[in-house]
């Protein structure tokens, strides 16, 4: 493990117990703890750096209070901007930040730009006298947006939830009552298996081995596995963090409702509920959920795959991105889609070169799907499944490499020695199942590059 791992794995270790104690507090004490907490990480972590989020967090606030109605294109103009300066100040002469300022960063762009939404959402209610669901029932104030902004629960790591929750989470009437040890240790039973895993190949077929010359020496089905186990360490290194931070979120009772709410992740309660009393109650912690470890590894789809990774941030995607792009084509507002999300990870050209290769993906088997799954029988079908669930595992084997080689040289260059063969494959798909189906299939409505199908239930 590298230093930098050893902190975000000590400070998801500490965030778990800490959360218990949090359950003890009155709501203002509380809600004052977890600032002074997230801001004792964050500086003593980020150092000076920490100063590039109180800038994003006090210009987001100025938009808000100056143009409510602009807030939510203003907020995602500002932080992105800002997400730019903070990646490009070694230019200005200022030192470069830390890798904690740019976790930190990243979480706080999602942070402010739902912020803005629900500040519209909110005043967009109020002059229609109506309340909708997980609505806010007043506007933040400048303390309110610190501490949302710097509330120690999942300040580095996510997962990434609505000020609506945290205000929730303050809120709760008797948090002592509310669901506690179980849930947190049926979230972290895997963790230590995760940690192994990751370990122990990591140290077998280290990423480093890809950008030697010696790599290429190897034959093509060695250089093809090993995209394979780099996939797999990746994802053990993240199923491990990303199931501590939400027992982080769980030991805290942040997120946690009623069963009945129909919560989805990021999103929170989707119905309205009426109260009833803590023993006749049954609860979830849906809400902050931000990863499905079986479903990301066993769904069929390159789609589906990414419904259940990070799912905090695919719904923050759903939401604010999707619905929003410059374009009417699904197509192109996928590509948007991800664009986006590339330029939220960074400025490196592998994210670019792996996110944009999604859309190509996902076209491919759309095609598939329509030209040749839609003809088979209930056997032929079971048997297209289990191929196509093994091309969307390659698929994403491959990507990853763009994701964590980052340079486009060494993504290029690998991506070569393996002949692109998951961006031949995907081509093919295309134009056989364009040839096959004897047509354009037409766009289907509705946000399904992100949260799934047209026929998945909507929010």
């Amino acid at each position: 493990m590298y230093p930098d791992e050893l902190v975000y794995t000590g400070v998801l270790a500490a965030s778990i117990p800490v959360g218990f104690l949090f359950r003890y507090l009155s709501p203002p004490v509380k809600k004052g703890a977890a600032l002074l907490l997230g801001l004792s990480i964050i500086i003593a972590t980020c150092q000076v750096h920490a100063l590039h989020s109180l800038v994003t967090v006090i210009g987001t606030w100025i938009l808000i209070k100056c143009n409510w109605r602009l807030a939510p294109m203003l907020s995602l103009f500002w932080t992105f901007l800002y997400l730019l300066f903070f990646r490009c100040v070694t230019w200005f002469g200022f030192p470069t930040p830390t890798p904690f300022a740019n976790a930190v960063q990243l979480l706080l762009t999602l942070k402010m730009v739902s912020l803005a939404n629900e500040v519209h959402s909110f005043h967009v209610e109020k002059k229609k006298e109506i309340s909708s669901v997980g609505v806010l029932s007043r506007e933040p104030s400048l303390y309110d947006v610190i501490s949302y902004s710097y509330c120690y629960v999942g300040v580095m790591t996510g997962p990434f939830f609505r000020f609506q929750t945290y205000a929730d989470w303050l809120e709760q009437s008797r948090p002592l009552a509310l669901p506690s040890w179980e849930p947190c240790l049926q979230r972290l039973k895997l963790v230590p298996v995760f940690g192994a895993l990751f370990l122990a190949v990591n140290s077998v077929f280290p990423l480093a081995y890809v950008r030697t010359d010696d790599f290429l020496k190897h034959n093509f089905f060695f250089r093809f596995f090993y995209m394979v186990v780099v996939f797999f360490v990746f994802r053990m290194r993240f199923y491990a963090a990303w199931c501590s931070a939400e027992a982080g979120c769980i030991s805290a009772g942040l997120g946690c409702y009623p069963e009945r709410a129909e919560c989805k992740p990021g999103r929170g309660p989707t119905v309205n509920y009426s109260p009833k009393s803590l023993s006749e109650e049954k609860y979830d912690f849906k809400t902050i959920q931000n990863i499905d470890c079986y479903n990301t590894d066993f769904c069929v789809k390159v789609r589906h795959g990414m419904r259940y990774w990070n799912m905090t941030v695919q719904w923050w995607l759903h939401h604010y991105i999707y619905p929003n792009a410059p374009f009417k084509s699904y197509t192109l507002r996928a590509g948007w889609t991800m664009f986006i999300s590339a330029y939220w990870h960074g400025l490196h050209a592998g994210y670019y070169l792996s996110f944009l290769t999604i859309p190509l993906c996902i076209a491919a088997e759309s095609a598939m799907e329509a030209s040749v799954r839609s003809r088979l029988g209930p056997g032929g079908q079971k048997l297209f499944d289990w191929v196509h669930w093994f091309l969307k595992m390659r698929a994403y084997d491959y990507m990853c490499m763009g994701f964590v080689l980052l340079r486009a040289s060494d993504t290029i260059s690998y991506w070569s020695s393996i002949y692109f063969a998951m961006h031949v494959v995907a081509v093919l798909c295309i134009v056989v199942g364009g040839a096959l189906k004897g047509g354009r299939r037409k766009e289907k409505g509705g946000a399904t590059f992100i949260n799934g199908d047209k026929n998945d239930k909507k929010e």
